[in-house]
């Protein structure tokens, strides 16, 4: 790659880092290319992007974005994992693969400007996914009215039956 290529795929870099959410650096040291082929391929279901990159390279690329966090784990043979929409299934897909292929360690990562350590990564990787923490929400948001509905229901039955025993008491009183 001669010095117009780098300066090329730099600028790149820092576009696609300052749009991604999440992004997760590993050290893909061992792995052959069918496995590494198998990852970007899981990665990409999942909405993600996975190349592997210089760590000079990359430290100038992730300046002045959140990756730079990252800057401290760049060391020894890098790859990054890209996620510009869903931050929890390429995490997921990541934690998954390393316990397949042992060879994949995955050194840390950023969600939102936040420092992840590979503990981290894997308690996040256990939440469930968008689609269901949306379906979740939107359960809650409806269980509010009804509930609410219920309380106003019921307010007005206790109602009824103290009318309806203030009846009866006339009644009785009348008889």
């Amino acid at each position: 790659m001669d010095r117009s290529e780098k300066i090329r795929f730099v600028e790149d870099m820092k576009g696609r880092l300052e749009k991604a959410r999440a992004t997760f650096l590993v050290d893909f040291k061992g792995l052959d290319v069918e496995a590494m082929n198998r990852l970007r391929g899981e990665l990409r279901k999942t909405g993600a992007e996975f190349q592997v990159v210089k760590n000079r390279l990359l430290k100038l690329a992730s300046d002045s974005t959140d990756t730079a966090l990252l800057q401290p784990y760049m060391q020894g043979p890098s790859a990054l994992a890209l996620s510009y929409e869903d931050a929890v299934a390429p995490a997921k897909a990541l934690v998954g693969f390393s316990k397949d292929f042992e060879q994949l360690k995955i050194k840390a990562g950023q969600i939102s400007g936040k420092v992840l350590d590979l503990d981290a990564i894997k308690r996040f990787a256990e939440l469930p996914s968008r689609e269901v923490l949306l379906a979740q929400a939107l359960s809650v948001m409806q269980a509010v009215p009804t509930a609410f509905v219920r309380v106003l229901n019921g307010v007005l039955l206790q109602l009824l039956y103290v009318l309806k025993a203030i009846e009866q008491k006339k009644e009785d009183e009348n008889h």
